[in-house]
């Protein structure tokens, strides 16, 4: 039988040595800035390169301050949208502007406005959030051991600024002056209050007999939305003229948790 031959090997050009590229483990190949792995998209996630993985190597180490980064994010761009509609209202009106006019003050896009808010009315109420500090931090420097009652009082001094209670004052007056504003001022300070009362709650744990914090803080709510309405006398700044008569924030919160505290 004729003896079978094997075809010959084809072989290409010899490569240089300095030609051939690494191979990078996709699992260390940097994420490129400004995009997501694997993405051309030009909008980057800062989230991609803050926490992706962490000094030991463990993907998804730093999870919790990636989202803790996405919520300073969100709130930020909530209380910008937010204080662009207070003061558009402010200058021209509640029907003086539209959506496009906040979301161009403001700096983004009406599809950004759209994941905050359902319309300028609300942007507009939301603002008495602004300038309000997480009342958890605050608690957290107090000693666990102090009365109730100091604890409420520290807070309203820390967090409820002037500025703030000045800018309170006048999203009502706004509200009475636009009737489809006023019901989502009111939801606004709805939620605050419950928010502010469970809070109080926590920090009361069994100490207290359960009708003591809801008592407690709804007299001190009454006399600050006193205060914020005109019944009282209080001189909070802002462009309100204070008459001879007025007590300053400090005397105020002085004297409403005296009586609570020694009785009327």
């Amino acid at each position: 039988m004729p003896r079978r031959v094997a075809p010959p090997i084809l072989r290409g050009p010899p490569t240089s040595p300095s030609a051939a590229k690494p191979v990078v483990p996709s699992r260390q190949r940097p994420a490129v800035a400004g995009r997501l792995p694997g993405s051309n998209c030009a909008e980057a996630s800062i989230d991609v390169h803050i926490g992706q993985f962490c000094s030991l190597g463990r993907g998804g180490h730093t999870e919790g301050v990636d989202r803790g980064l996405r919520d300073l994010k969100r709130e930020a761009t909530r209380e910008a949208l937010a204080k662009a509609a207070f003061e558009l209202t402010r200058e021209r009106g509640l029907s003086g502007f539209v959506t496009a006019d906040v979301v161009e003050r403001a700096g983004y896009s009406r599809r950004t406005f759209g994941n905050h808010f359902s319309c300028k009315e609300e942007a507009v109420a939301s603002v008495a959030f602004g300038g309000v500090d997480d009342a958890s931090a605050i608690l957290a420097g107090l000693p666990a051991d102090l009365p109730l009652l100091d604890v409420l009082l520290a807070v309203m001094k820390t967090q409820f600024t002037t500025d703030a209670l000045v800018r309170m004052r006048e999203l009502m007056a706004m509200a009475r002056r636009y009737p489809t504003l006023e019901p989502h001022v009111l939801g606004v300070q709805q939620r605050m209050r419950h928010t502010a009362q469970e809070l109080l709650g926590s920090v009361a744990g069994d100490r207290y007999p359960t009708v003591y914090v809801p008592l407690l803080f709804g007299a001190v709510y009454g006399a600050v939305m006193a205060a914020l309405e005109g019944t009282l006398d209080v001189d909070l700044g802002g462009e309100y003229d204070p008459s001879p008569a007025s007590m300053d924030y400090s005397s105020f919160l002085d004297i409403t948790f005296d009586y609570l505290r020694h009785g009327f």
